[in-house]
């Protein structure tokens, strides 16, 4: 069965970004694609050094733990990282997620061609355009198929817990989930 694992870059244990990706498991789901919920949160995400020996062993050799994250990635069909907006921008783990995420597939197998999904961005208020187009980037370098929807994949909230509230922003989010899940089906068909 095909699967897609979704990245909650929130550092918060029941966070809008937490929300917005259970409803985009969901939407997945519900077109008969597995989805897997994966968090960031406790995970001291480092830096990609640039060291090479991805390119060497395979894996990525820093020891906090997204190798394991990686493995999982490389398994799946599908990916969706989702950031939380910090003072404009993406969360600095995702980032340095994302980065090293690449550089593993780049620098071998290249398990990220022709991977179907897209990022999404949850904020209260600015930096919303600007969080996805910098997560964007990934998708694109990596040779990988960006799924749209009828808006950007974005969700405005306030307090944790307030997510739902965005009604246009869900109704996108559950769009774009569906629309990941119906081209791996006609990619892997």
């Amino acid at each position: 069965m095909s699967k897609v694992i979704l990245l909650n870059a929130s550092p918060r244990a029941n966070s809008n970004t937490k929300i917005v990706l259970e409803q985009c498991a969901r939407e997945i789901e519900k077109e008969g694609v597995e989805a897997e919920i994966i968090s960031l949160k406790g995970k001291n995400v480092l830096s990609c050094i640039a060291c090479g020996k991805c390119a060497e062993k395979g894996n990525c050799i820093l020891p906090d733990g997204l190798d394991e994250i990686i493995e999982k990635i490389r398994q799946a069909d599908g990916f969706i990282p989702a950031a939380p907006v910090y003072f404009g921008t993406a969360r600095g783990d995702i980032m340095s997620a994302l980065q090293r995420i690449g550089k593993v597939s780049r620098g071998g197998d290249k398990f990220l061609d022709w991977m179907v999904g897209g990022p999404i961005a949850v904020a209260r208020r600015g930096g919303v355009t600007l969080t996805l187009q910098e997560m964007s980037m990934f998708f694109t370098i990596n040779n990988m198929i960006l799924a749209g929807s009828t808006y950007w994949n974005m969700v405005i909230a306030g307090p944790e817990g307030t997510a739902l509230e965005d009604e246009e922003g869900i109704d996108t989010i559950r769009l774009f989930a569906a629309n990941v899940a119906k081209i791996i089906k006609k990619v892997r068909d």
